[in-house]
């Protein structure tokens, strides 16, 4: 039997009609169903797995419905077991759980029937040192940044490239985005869009206080290191978002292309720039 597992957004009003009725519509099409225990608030009666052991059962792609959000949690979960992911967007913009609500059905019946393109997008591995040694590892698909906390003065980085000297920016804080985390907070600071199958890295500064300090984009085999030359009582190293560890002066976070990759389910005909027509609201041709 084929097996699909289920990944939800917590304290989602719709799941409430919408998990238990995507469980029926599966298990009549010859599924078996794993769910996590945010879609078990939804589901009394099925047992939940643990998102860190869904991976281990193999399950033939995993249903996100939530939001971005929840699908970079996903990505980074599944990326190295290589499942396939399909986003439902139950949130707001969403330009990983492309597929809406209305489409849901529709969508699952191409995945079914093998109608559906699976579209690989890099990751971007980054390590911190501090004083000679790794104290933490992360992968992320969206983006790594490295930002003071709102109260604080200003954060004072200097930005390498293959242990070249770039530049040093004084900022709010800096971004190292992958293309697919071009169109996130890298976007909402300034940073171009860039087309998910370009090998590339957006290092995007955070209200820059020079002019002239902008975006530059890189090629995804080249290793960018970020040394935190000064802080104020707080800066932060997140990921995704989603997973933070304090920064310090005299730390280092380098980013380089991830071993781990993620496989998303799209529509075979809707390119990226329709979802960003979609999306951006661009307007019709």
């Amino acid at each position: 039997m084929k097996t699909v597992a289920i990944m939800s957004k917590p304290s989602q009003p719709e799941l409430e009609r919408v998990a238990p009725e995507v469980v029926d519509w599966l298990k009549h099409h010859g599924y078996e169903v794993l769910i996590d225990q945010e879609t078990g608030s939804y589901l009394p009666g099925h047992p939940p797995v643990p998102r860190d052991e869904l991976a281990a059962r193999k399950p033939e792609f995993v249903l996100v419905l939530g939001g971005d959000g929840t699908l970079l949690a996903a990505a980074r979960a599944l990326a190295e077991a290589k499942i396939p992911v399909l986003g439902v967007n139950l949130g707001t913009l969403g330009f990983l759980t492309e597929v809406s609500l209305s489409e849901l059905y529709p969508t699952l019946e191409a995945v079914a029937e093998d109608r559906c393109a699976v579209e690989v997008r890099g990751m971007l591995h980054c390590h911190l040192m501090r004083k000679g040694e790794r104290v933490a590892h992360f992968d992320a698909l969206n983006d790594a940044v490295i930002h003071k906390s709102a109260m604080a003065r200003i954060l004072e980085v200097e930005i390498r490239v293959d242990d070249r000297f770039v530049a040093n920016y004084r900022a709010d804080g800096l971004i190292v985005a992958t293309p697919t985390g071009s169109t996130a907070y890298s976007l909402a600071a300034g940073g171009p869009v860039v087309s998910p199958e370009v090998g590339a890295f957006i290092i995007t500064p955070i209200s820059p206080h020079m002019l002239t300090h902008r975006p530059v984009v890189v090629k995804d085999t080249r290793v960018v290191t970020v040394l935190v030359i000064g802080t104020a009582e707080e800066a932060f190293l997140t990921v995704d978002g989603q997973v933070g560890i304090p920064v310090f002066e005299g730390d280092h976070i380098t980013c380089r292309k991830s071993v781990r990759e993620v496989r998303l389910l799209r529509h075979a005909d809707r390119t990226f720039f329709d979802v960003l027509r979609m999306k951006l609201k661009w307007g019709e041709r």
